[in-house]
């Protein structure tokens, strides 16, 4: 049984199988047919590397796990084993178990040499923390990595908290990859507030000259969606207020979460699966006086005749 027909039957998905695809930039399983989001928190299994012929793949498969620039030295070192057993499986003598200590002790000192590798191993703890909480792919905390690691090569981290400065490059990084998560969603996972965040979001793209591409509302909606339990017609709708909204030039200048909210909450008004602005704003991580401006905004300029209640 493939994956997309597991998650069927396990969520009582009603989209066929032949229609789950999945996005590989966001590590999602989504019904082309209906726009829901299937599946969201997806661990990817397969090796970091591709390749298009046998002769290829048989060069390039190996043992040890992947590289990754999540770790300071990406993967390339070794580690010495802490069960205290020899290749055949047997339990080491004191002697011997005393002598494996001393190595390992060594082995784990002599990895990190420098404080850039001090700097980048602690920071890939909170990354790695935030990143799981969020529930974000592999892609995205391996490109948070590169942008802490250009970070701290450049001393651009000098003088902050680490936890900041993480947090800013997970932020880049969803930019980047077009996932929608807010600096309110990132923050609330640090101890660090919103404002400094920021700040540090600011430093990293100015300093590092990170090209982030402009936020777009429609990234927010399946998400919005999906979390208020409204269905792919709903998604649709609010997908199509968002394009005629951004060909009239409605959307500039606007938080594209909050344009999001009220395009989702137009949407489920015109197709009766009506929602209170305070649960939309809830979800999408705004105030509901935001979702009321944005929504009275698109009502009015697009004409869009909603029913009344």
């Amino acid at each position: 049984m493939s994956e997309e027909e597991k998650l069927r039957e396990e969520g009582g998905i009603k989209c066929p199988p032949d229609k789950i695809i999945y996005d590989e930039f966001r590590g999602e399983y989504i019904c082309t047919e209906t726009g829901e989001v299937v599946e969201d928190k997806v661990i990817d299994q397969g090796p970091e590397w591709r390749a298009f012929t046998p002769e290829e793949r048989e060069k390039r498969s190996r043992t040890g796990s992947p590289l990754s620039p999540t770790i300071h030295d990406g993967g390339l070192s070794t580690m010495i084993d802490w069960r205290d057993r020899d290749a055949s499986g047997k339990k080491l003598e004191m002697k011997r178990r005393l002598e494996v200590m001393r190595w390992r002790k060594w082995q784990i000192r002599t990895r990190i040499q420098n404080s850039i590798d001090r700097n980048i191993t602690q920071a890939a703890g909170e990354l790695e923390r935030i990143a799981d909480q969020l529930g974000l792919p592999r892609a995205v905390k391996e490109r948070a990595a590169t942008i802490y690691r250009q970070a701290v090569e450049k001393g651009v981290v000098r003088g902050r908290a680490v936890e900041s400065v993480v947090a800013a490059a997970l932020y880049a990084a969803c930019r980047i990859f077009r996932i929608p998560r807010t600096l309110d969603e990132i923050a609330q996972y640090t101890k660090t507030s919103k404002k400094e965040v920021a700040r540090c979001y600011r430093l990293l793209v100015r300093e590092l000259n990170v090209r982030i591409p402009i936020a777009d509302p429609i990234d927010f909606v399946p998400r919005i969606a999906a979390a208020l339990g409204l269905s792919g017609k709903v998604i649709k709708k609010a997908m199509e207020i968002l394009e005629e909204a951004k060909k009239r030039g409605l959307t500039a200048g606007k938080d594209p979460a909050g344009l999001a909210a009220a395009a989702v909450y137009t949407a489920a008004q015109l197709y009766d699966e009506r929602r209170t602005q305070k649960d939309v704003a809830r979800v999408a991580g705004v105030t509901e006086v935001t979702v009321r401006n944005r929504y009275k905004e698109l009502i009015q300029y697009l004409r869009i005749r909603v029913p009344e209640q």
